[in-house]
C-alpha cells in the first residue's frame, strides 16, 4: 500500500521545500495543492478519508502549510471538522515551518539547562515562527516579549497567541536597531525570527549586554538577522554568550520535519501541532 501525503498550502504556489521533505520523510507520493482555504478544502479531505479501509487509512496523511498562520489554522479546523468516527487520517500542521523551526530552536536553547524565570525577547516575532517560539519559550517558564516594527501587527500576534494557547506575551514596538537594542535590556535569551535580508541587531548591542546568556538567529539567508552570529554556530561561545545560528539548529529542524512525516503513517488519527512536534524535538536534540 503506497504512503500518500496530501500537501494543502494556503499560498497559490505550494512550497517546494515541504514537498521535498515530504518525500524524504517517507511518503511514496506527495500531491501538492496551492490556494487551499477553509472553504475549498472539504472535498479534498473527503477524498482522503473515504477511499481506503480502516486498516489502510494510516497510509494516507495530510500536511498543512503556507505562509499565513491564520489561514492555515482555519484550514486545519476545517479539515478536522470533516473527520468523524473512524473516518480520519493523520495531520501535520507546519505553516511556514512554524512548528518545526521554532521547536528546533527552542529545543536547543533549553537543552541541558533550565530556562525557568528567564526573560526572552523574540525579534521580528510577529510571524509564524516567532509566534510558535514565543509559546514554546513560555512553556519552558520564560517571560516572553515579541518585537515588531508596527505596534498593531505585533499586538495582533500576541493577541492570537493568547487566544490560541492562553499564553500572555508582551508586545514591543521596535522598528529600529536602536529600539530593539533597548528591548533586550535585562533579557537572558534573544531569538531573531524576522524576514530574510534584515539585520535586526548589531553585534555591539548584544556583545555588551551583561544579562544575555543565549542567542539564536533563525535567518538562513545573508545577512545575519543578528550580526556576529554564524549560520553554523551550535552552542558556540562568543562574548560570554552561547550562540546558535540557523544551520546550527537547522539540522534538527529538517530531521524533525522528516520524523514527523514518518510518524503520520504509523496511525490514522494523529495530529502533529505545536506541543506534539516540540515534544518530539526534545527527544532528538543531540
Amino acid at each position: 500500500m503506497k504512503k500518500l501525503l496530501y500537501q494543502f498550502d494556503t499560498d497559490d504556489l505550494p512550497s517546494v521545500f515541504d514537498n521535498v521533505v515530504g518525500f524524504d520523510g517517507g511518503a511514496d507520493h506527495v500531491s501538492a495543492y496551492g490556494g487551499v482555504n477553509a472553504a475549498n478544502v472539504g472535498g479534498l479531505v473527503e477524498g482522503a478519508i473515504f477511499t481506503r479501509g480502516l486498516k489502510d487509512k494510516k497510509n494516507t496523511a495530510i500536511f498543512i502549510g503556507g505562509g499565513n498562520m491564520t489561514e492555515g489554522e482555519a484550514v486545519l479546523a476545517a479539515v478536522r471538522k470533516k473527520f468523524f468516527a473512524k473516518f480520519r487520517v493523520s495531520v501535520m500542521f507546519d505553516c511556514n515551518g512554524s512548528n518545526t523551526t521554532a521547536s528546533a530552536a527552542v529545543a536547543w536553547l533549553a537543552h541541558g539547562r533550565s530556562l525557568a524565570g528567564k526573560r526572552a525577547v523574540i525579534l521580528g516575532g510577529s510571524g509564524p515562527v516567532g509566534q510558535r517560539a514565543a509559546v514554546l519559550l513560555a512553556r519552558e517558564g520564560t517571560v516572553v516579549a515579541v518585537t515588531g516594527r508596527k505596534r498593531e501587527v505585533v499586538q495582533a500576534a500576541c493577541d492570537s497567541i493568547r487566544t490560541r494557547f492562553g499564553t500572555v506575551v508582551e508586545a514591543i514596538e521596535a522598528p529600529t536597531n536602536v529600539e530593539r537594542g533597548a528591548a533586550i535590556e535585562g533579557a537572558h535569551i534573544v531569538l531573531a525570527t524576522g524576514a530574510a535580508g534584515i539585520t535586526l541587531l548589531d553585534e555591539k548591542q548584544w556583545r555588551d549586554n551583561g544579562t544575555l546568556e543565549l542567542i539564536a538567529d533563525a535567518n538562513a539567508s545573508p545577512p545575519a538577522g543578528i550580526e556576529g552570529v554564524g549560520q553554523s554556530d551550535r552552542g558556540a561561545a562568543k562574548h560570554g554568550k552561547i550562540i546558535f545560528g540557523s544551520l546550527g539548529f537547522g539540522a534538527l529542524k529538517l530531521a524533525l520535519h522528516r520524523a514527523c512525516i514518518a510518524r503520520l503513517f504509523e496511525q490514522n488519527d494523529l495530529l502533529l501541532d505545536t506541543e506534539e512536534i516540540y515534544a518530539l524535538a526534545k527527544t532528538m536534540v543531540a
